[in-house]
């Protein structure tokens, strides 16, 4: 009896370790994920001799890969397009690397991401034209990086997007009327580009926007009169650009903003409603929450 019992203990145990594996697919775009980046030279480098679940910076959740955060670990080298086999990811934390080469293209397939940061890395080329199959996306932050090409219309139908970051890159063309679209969206960086045009009167739908950061690039035309719609803004930065007027920025509410910054040039402008007791006219910085450094 005693042995019925051990045999059916160690069959149980076994069933439990095969079932705690992540399928070999997932398991396998991983190792070649390590292999692209150099991850003999990470910081923090994986084990691959351990069970997944085990090594740095990855979360397994129900036998899948859910979540790779390898945030300033040292990766070197490229994205594989193999990345798009882990259809369960949700969260990609590359920041702060040293990562070349373009974003995979078959990325927009990774339906369940949620996340991804690729900020301060050397990855070049033009975001991938569907980007907005990725339904699932609340946060892509990308700045200090080179890209390139238009910003994707494509964008402006992932509705659950809060965050999207693609300052210091050098992305051109006008920024997409489809952006005006995304009514979740709270934080749009497109500071330090090559965008020109004037800024579509769509932006003025974005009711929950908090911070705008569009200084530095060739944006033309005059301010929008719906920028008096963005009750929500605190951060504004429009600086260093060719706008004709700025006169409709009088039609603001600034009274609990932040940051003000839209470097005029001398014209005049009758701000009686802006209370600057409470307004800081920042410099043309921009600000991030960490220090960043020249791309190199």
């Amino acid at each position: 009896m005693k042995k019925l019992f051990s045999t059916l203990v160690l069959v149980l145990l076994t069933v439990t370790t095969i079932l705690a594996e992540v399928p070999k697919k997932e398991k396998k775009a991983l190792i070649e994920f390590f292999e692209s980046t150099n991850g003999a030279a990470w910081t923090q480098p994986w084990d691959l001799s351990t069970p997944v679940d085990t090594w740095y910076g990855v979360k397994v959740f129900n036998n899948h890969v859910v979540e790779i955060n390898l945030f300033r670990n040292n990766l070197q080298g490229t994205i594989p397009e193999s990345i798009y086999k882990l259809k369960n990811l949700r969260v990609l934390n590359l920041a702060f690397n040293g990562i070349k080469g373009v974003l995979p293209s078959k990325m927009i397939k990774l339906k369940n991401l949620e996340v991804v940061k690729v900020e301060m890395n050397k990855i070049k080329g033009e975001l991938p034209e569907k980007m907005g199959n990725m339904e699932s996306l609340v946060e892509f932050t990308a700045f200090n990086n080179f890209l390139s090409g238009a910003i994707p219309q494509s964008l402006g139908a992932i509705q659950g997007l809060r965050i999207l970051n693609l300052s210091s890159n050098d992305l051109e063309g006008t920024i997409p009327e489809s952006l005006g679209n995304l009514a979740s969206l709270e934080n749009l960086g497109l500071f330090e580009n090559k965008l020109n045009g004037a800024i579509p009167h769509e932006i003025g739908k974005l009711y929950k926007l908090k911070e705008l950061v569009l200084a530095n690039n060739q944006l033309g035309g005059d301010i929008p009169v719906e920028f008096g719609q963005l009750a929500s803004l605190k951060v504004l930065q429009i600086q260093n650009n060719k706008f004709d007027s700025f006169k409709n920025l009088q039609l603001m509410d600034t009274q609990d903003m932040l940051v003000l910054d839209f470097g005029n040039g001398g014209e005049k402008i009758d701000f009686k409603k802006f209370d600057f007791s409470k307004t800081r006219m920042a410099d043309t910085k921009f600000e991030d929450g960490e220090e960043v450094d020249d791309k190199n």
